[in-house]
Parts: C-alpha cells; sequence; structure tokens
C-alpha cells in the first residue's frame, strides 16, 4: 500500500470506531500511535539507506570519523522509530551427553489464542534413560514467548520441552470470541489433559496464578491428568508480601483509572479490528520508564560501540533490543481480570479466586508437587510472594513442596542469565527429577 493511500485509510479509523461506539470520546489511542509511525516511515527508510551508504566499503566517504558518526546516529534513529516484528526462537541445536544435536519445531496444540510448541530433538543413537516432559508456560504480558529463549536452551539437554505460545491479540479476528482469565485457565487445563501423562508445569511470571488455578481445579474434580510437578518463577502469588511499585500501582490507582488509560481499540489496519486491548507499546512504555537510567545508557553505549567500530558489543545490544521491544497486545478482558483479581483483589491467597463460577481451593492440591523460585533483587514480584503458593497448600506433603532464593538476581535473572544457567535450571532440573522418581 502506498503512503498517501495509508494516510487515507488512518484517516477512517476515527470515523469507523465512533460509529462502533456511539461516542466521540473513545480512546483513539491506537490510530494516534499508527498515525505516528506512517508518518516516520519515508523519516526511517530514508535513514536506513543513508546508513547503508556511509557503511559501504566502496564509499571514500566511509572511513572518516564523521561518516562513522553519521551512520551511528542513522542507525540509532532507524531502530527507535522502527516496529519490531516477533522473533523467532533460532534454537537449531542442543548438546545431549556429550553430542551436538539438531532441533526442530513442530505445533502440536493450537487454539485461536494459543498454540504450544514442540522442540523435538534428534537423539544420540543408543539406549537413553526417557526424559521429562516439560510444559513452559511462557507470560502474557507483553512480550512474546520468544523471550524465554535462554530458558527453553537450557532445559532442552535433560527435558522434552514444550512451550506456550500466546498470540497478539491485534491478530485475532473478533469472530474467535473473548479471551479472559477464565479462558487462560481452561486452556491451561486443556494443555495438561492433552500434553499428559507425566508432564511437569513451569510458569514464568505472570502465568503462576492461572497454572495454580488449573492444577487446583483439576486436583478438586479428581482429574488423572494433574501435571506431575509445577515449578513457579516469579510469579505474583500473593502480592501482598513484598509488595513492590508495580504491586502498589494496582492498588492506588483503583479499576477505573486501568480501564481508562490503558484500554484502546486495535484499528482497522489489522485482523483484531475493533477488538478492545491492551496495547504492547502502552505496556512497552511501562517497561522502558521503570529503569530509563539503565535504557538510555544502553542506548548512549551502543552509539559508542558504533562509532569506534566495537561489532560485538553493538552486536549483543541488537539482539537484547531486537527481542525487548517486540512486544504483543494483550486483550482487554484478560488484562482487566488479571488486575481485578490478582493485584487489587488478591483472590487466590485470600481463597475468593473463582473461575467461571466455580471456587479456585488451593487446600485441593494434594499430588502436584510444587517448586517455588524466587530472585533476590525482583523488583516486579517480591520476595515471598511465588513462596506463598507453599503455604497456601496445606494438603501437599512437604517431601513434595521445595523452595529456592537466588541471589544477586532480578526478575529477568530468574530465567535467564548466567546465574539461571549454572544455579537455578540444575535446580528445577533436579526437582523434576526427584518427583519424576516419586510420582
Amino acid at each position: 500500500m502506498s503512503l498517501p493511500a495509508t494516510f487515507d485509510r488512518i484517516g477512517t479509523i476515527a470515523a469507523s470506531l465512533r460509529a462502533e461506539s456511539g461516542s466521540a470520546e473513545m480512546d483513539l489511542a491506537y490510530v494516534w500511535y499508527e498515525t505516528a509511525r506512517a508518518m516516520l516511515t519515508p523519516a526511517r527508510l530514508a535513514a536506513d539507506a543513508a546508513r547503508h551508504s556511509l557503511g559501504n566499503p566502496g564509499n571514500p566517504l566511509a572511513y572518516g570519523p564523521y561518516a562513522r558518526s553519521t551512520a551511528a546516529a542513522l542507525e540509532m534513529f532507524e531502530r527507535v522509530t522502527r516496529r519490531y516484528g516477533k522473533p523467532a526462537f533460532g534454537l537449531p541445536t542442543t548438546v545431549i551427553d556429550g553430542q551436538s544435536v539438531p532441533v526442530s519445531e513442530r505445533v502440536v496444540w493450537e487454539r485461536p489464542f494459543a498454540r504450544v510448541i514442540a522442540f523435538d530433538r534428534a537423539l544420540p543413537v543408543g539406549p537413553a534413560e526417557p526424559q521429562p516432559k516439560l510444559l513452559i508456560v511462557a507470560p502474557m504480558s507483553g512480550h512474546y514467548a520468544t523471550l524465554l529463549r535462554g530458558t527453553v536452551e537450557a532445559m532442552l539437554p535433560n527435558h522434552r520441552v514444550f512451550i506456550t505460545d500466546w498470540s497478539d491479540a491485534r491478530m485475532v479476528p473478533l469472530f474467535d470470541g473473548r479471551f479472559d482469565l477464565d479462558t487462560y485457565i481452561d486452556y491451561l487445563q486443556a494443555m495438561f489433559r492433552d500434553l499428559g501423562p507425566d508432564l511437569h508445569v513451569m510458569a514464568v511470571c505472570q502465568p503462576a496464578v492461572p497454572v495454580f488455578a488449573a492444577v487446583a481445579l483439576m486436583e478438586a474434580a479428581g482429574s488423572a491428568d494433574v501435571p506431575v510437578s509445577m515449578t513457579l518463577m516469579g510469579g505474583p502469588i500473593d502480592t501482598r508480601r513484598s509488595p513492590t511499585a508495580v504491586n502498589c500501582l494496582a492498588q492506588e490507582r483503583g479499576m477505573g483509572w486501568f480501564e481508562k488509560n490503558c484500554i484502546t481499540v486495535v484499528p482497522p489496519l489489522y485482523p483484531g479490528a475493533m477488538r478492545r486491548v491492551y496495547p504492547g507499546f502502552l505496556q512497552l512504555s511501562g517497561f522502558m520508564a521503570m529503569n530509563l537510567d539503565r535504557h538510555v545508557t544502553a542506548h548512549t553505549d551502543m552509539f559508542h560501540h558504533l562509532v569506534t567500530g566495537d561489532g560485538d558489543s553493538a552486536e549483543k545490544h541488537r539482539d537484547f533490543y531486537d527481542e525487548y521491544l517486540a512486544v504483543m497486545d494483550l486483550t482487554a478482558e484478560f488484562y482487566l481480570q488479571t488486575v481485578q483479581t490478582v493485584f487489587v483483589d488478591h483472590a487466590l491467597p485470600r481463597g475468593r479466586m473463582r473461575h467461571a463460577g466455580r471456587p479456585v481451593d488451593p487446600s485441593a492440591i494434594r499430588r502436584c508437587a510444587i517448586l517455588a523460585v524466587e530472585g533476590e533483587n525482583d523488583d516486579i514480584s517480591g520476595v515471598g510472594q511465588t513462596k506463598a503458593a507453599l503455604d497456601l497448600t496445606p494438603n501437599l506433603p512437604d517431601s513434595r513442596k521445595a523452595y529456592h532464593l537466588q541471589d544477586k538476581v532480578g526478575h529477568y535473572g530468574v530465567f535467564n542469565g548466567s546465574r539461571f544457567r549454572s544455579t537455578i535450571a540444575p535446580r528445577i532440573a533436579r526437582f523434576v527429577r526427584e518427583m519424576e522418581a516419586g510420582a
């Protein structure tokens, strides 16, 4: 589509939204965002072309300090104004018993708002012990499941790994229905049934509450497909413990503020047109604002790396921010119900959480083992919030409960980075093996 046509189409969005809502006061945040992005597109493309020209070895001007500085500035502009697409997992191999083996991806479960990806490994030739099945439940909090690439990579050598790949709400048509916290829990229970038996589950951050609830509901129903264990990592089971700035915001603002300031409508440019969402660009703004100085410093360093020709450091920056800046939209009903249930009402630890009218009873958990993992410096889920899961399950034997507090890591370090690879991942693997043997 040509740029003028794009502007013409964006110009019709406001009228379309007003006609749909019957109100001239509908939040048009998505429209303004898309308009600004379209207006910057010519400048971004020109900057990218000029950058490549200045970096061309055949250009005699490319070797001077002025050209390097200009090319660096142009790249920074192009990256800041770019919309980042969904990254790939990019895990072609893993190492099993000292041998490098190929890895392929396969979709084994799918619904409109999610699918489950299996990482199939070509196991080394010869007798081998069966490895546990591990479903990693990725957070639905703005980033794609590929944010857990390092998590998957660390678990691949010793587990048959699956991961939830949540859909971007702006890409799901309205006729596919709603998706709220109850639907999320329904999806989890269906995954557990279809991937079982003998399934182990790892919930990273946000899904700790719905995973816990799904297991409790299945235990209460006497299901034979209850997972053998669940590992809850940096999750908001009880946000009254060591509340962080994120937790306090929900209490201070109230639900009316979130609905008014965080919810908008997908414009007609996307398959999910007219769906009410919490857009990824707002979530990203919140992420960036929490550690603004760190991000400014990182981009300043990136500029200097480009000017001085430090390609390795610049590439590390690109890799991280290509992932970090790729965001997805969440359905409004899921976002608002989660804020209300988890952060405002504290419904799970207070014994008041319900799913489709049925009570979620943590005391029903008697078989599924629990490992709670927390980070000492976590500024999203404070210390004690995930550990609360162990206190809420009085009928689960102590032999099937475990706790790990990792020193010197923040929220991201709970599931990625050097300490995750060297300490946390082996601790999870040991717990899974122990529970597998005792199941």
